[in-house]
């Protein structure tokens, strides 16, 4: 079978003709096969996205012609996804986070399962690139302004059906005692604060109508102390607090709230222009040893299973989405 751009890198790795035409390209960068190891289960095409501008798609399709003798083959299109057809039917899901990464694939996946989606993000140009392909309710917003949140229940309406708490920002790994008061605030301000206001906001129409499922998305950050520098590991860990105390509070109410706690993801996440060298320096070695990155469409997976009536007998459930990395 030909290799295409949908073939995983580790396909292309293992074939004999593909594996040279990459490291070869490789080589022309400066680097060897080893910096493909976090990425060997995702598809090559990925490779456009996570490289940020280094390997544009002229270059992975100018390497597929290559190893097929200059004819560009049919993809296979099917993709990772398994759409479960009307499975959100006649339901309300907000989901935040929604113009890129994992919030974006939720939100598209709950769409075309049939569900009204109400997409949040304050990137508005990112949220309407979503609304052209998938029927969403964009709402621009900022999850930790009181008025935005009232916004964003307003355009759900007074049936909310779920949530999900995806909207979220990374620390700079530094350690307590590099930490600024600055980073602290904006890490937990997002973080939990923004998870805590829209939580408060739609529990109401949940009790009114007895239902409702909530999934806030964590980290391994959040069960362990290795992933991370200390406001995003502690901001993680609060988000677990919040989870297991509102399913505690209102399971018997027929609300069910879990968590989903990522590992590597590719997603859209902008990593800070500096991070500290302590920080890095320590948690390097145990980061090296995660398990291949996931795409998001695998986290939707996860997150839009807890949120249907699939997990009907889950509640203050934290479900590792890392590939095994917890186990470790």
């Amino acid at each position: 079978m030909p290799l295409t751009a949908a073939n995983t890198v580790g396909d292309w790795l293992d074939h004999p003709v593909g594996g040279p035409a990459l490291r070869d390209l490789l080589g022309q960068g400066g680097f060897d096969e080893s910096a493909l190891a976090p990425v060997r289960q995702l598809p090559l095409q990925q490779m456009v996205a996570l490289s940020q501008g280094r390997i544009p798609q002229a270059v992975v399709d100018g390497l597929v012609l290559r190893v097929n003798d200059g004819v560009m083959p049919e993809e296979d299109t099917t993709g990772t996804e398994r759409i479960v057809e009307g499975r959100f039917r006649g339901q309300t899901v907000i989901v935040t986070g929604a113009a890129s990464g994992i919030g974006r694939a939720t939100a598209s996946r709950i769409a075309r399962e049939g569900g009204r989606v109400v997409a949040v993000d304050i990137s508005g140009e990112k949220l309407k690139e979503l609304a052209a392909e998938v029927d969403v309710v964009a709402v621009i917003a900022d999850i930790t302004e009181d008025e935005d949140v009232a916004r964003i229940v307003e355009a759900a309406g007074e049936r909310i059906d779920g949530l999900a708490n995806v909207a979220g920002v990374v620390d700079d790994f530094s350690p307590i005692h590099e930490t600024s008061d600055e980073i602290w605030r904006h890490v937990f301000t997002v973080n939990v604060d923004g998870v805590f206001k829209l939580t408060r906001a739609v529990v109401p129409a949940m009790l009114t109508a007895r239902r409702g499922a909530i999934v806030n998305v964590a980290s391994e950050a959040a069960l362990r102390g290795n992933a991370a520098g200390v406001a995003y590991t502690a901001s993680k860990h609060a988000v677990l607090g919040i989870t297991k105390n509102t399913a505690f509070m209102y399971g018997p109410q027929g609300i069910r709230t879990n968590a989903v706690a990522p590992g590597g993801v590719a997603t859209g996440m902008a990593k800070p222009a500096s991070s500290s060298e302590f920080g890095q320096t320590r948690t390097g070695p145990f980061l090296r040893l995660i398990p291949p990155v996931a795409l998001a469409e695998h986290l939707a997976a996860s997150i839009t299973f807890l949120l249907s009536d699939d997990g009907v007998n889950l509640n203050g459930v934290v479900l590792p989405s890392d590939g095994g990395w917890s186990v470790q």
